[in-house]
Order: structure tokens, then sequence, then C-alpha cells
């Protein structure tokens, strides 16, 4: 538990873990993240929640658990979705802020210079 006592960016408070008495686990993806469901949406759907398994990022929701929480599937992913084809990638969260963080070339992580632009670019002057 530790400090999810005090944070809600990491993991689930106390005051959301009480929340979750009288629903239903329905699952965990591959991170560790635990799904929920129970009680009824404004739109009348079953309401659907995610307990984070480390820091609260929503690109840390595998793309077939996302479909499963905004309702774009009725069942849970191993039963709704075909399995996983040989040549599909695994999902990645989102890497901004970290070393692997994608820098195009001309940023100054990259030396701060850029390809000069082609015949087909025509900068744009107010007076013009």
């Amino acid at each position: 538990m530790g400090l999810n006592i005090f944070t809600w960016w990491n993991g689930a408070t106390i005051g959301t873990l009480a929340g979750l008495r009288g629903k239903t686990k329905v699952g965990t993806d591959a991170e560790g993240n635990v799904y929920w469901q129970g009680g009824k949406d404004t739109a009348g759907r079953p309401r659907r929640w995610v307990i984070y398994k480390g820091s609260n990022d929503a690109s840390r929701v595998p793309p077939d658990w996302f479909s499963w929480l905004h309702h774009q599937i009725d069942d849970v992913p191993d039963r709704a979705l075909p399995p996983v084809r040989a040549w599909e990638k695994p999902p990645v969260p989102n890497m901004t802020g970290t070393p692997l963080a994608y820098r195009p070339p001309g940023t100054l992580e990259k030396g701060g210079e850029r390809v000069r632009a082609t015949g087909d670019y025509e900068a744009w002057s107010p007076e013009a």
C-alpha cells in the first residue's frame, strides 16, 4: 500500500479501493493493471475502471483493454478479440519526458541543425 494512502498518481487510493466494494474484477493485463466493472454509467452501460499497477498513465493501458474500457467491445478482450498475430508488435507507453522520447532532427538533443527546406516550401510573410 505505502504511498497509495496519500497519492493518486501511484496506483489506487484507499478511497478508490473502498469504492470498488461490490464491483467485479474482470481481468488483469500483462503489465499487472487490474480491470473492474459494476454499476451503471450515465448512459446506462456498465461502469468500468482500471487500477494501474504503478504510475497512473493512460498510455499504459493496452489497446485491447482500452477497447473494453470504452465500450468498443462488450466482453473482456481474451474472449471478444482474436488472438494476437505473430507480426503484431506489443504496445508501447508514452515515452515523453524519458530518454526514449522521440526527438526529430533539429531538436537541441540532436545538435539543433535540421535539413534545409526544399523548393516546395515558401515562408509566410505578413506583407504578402
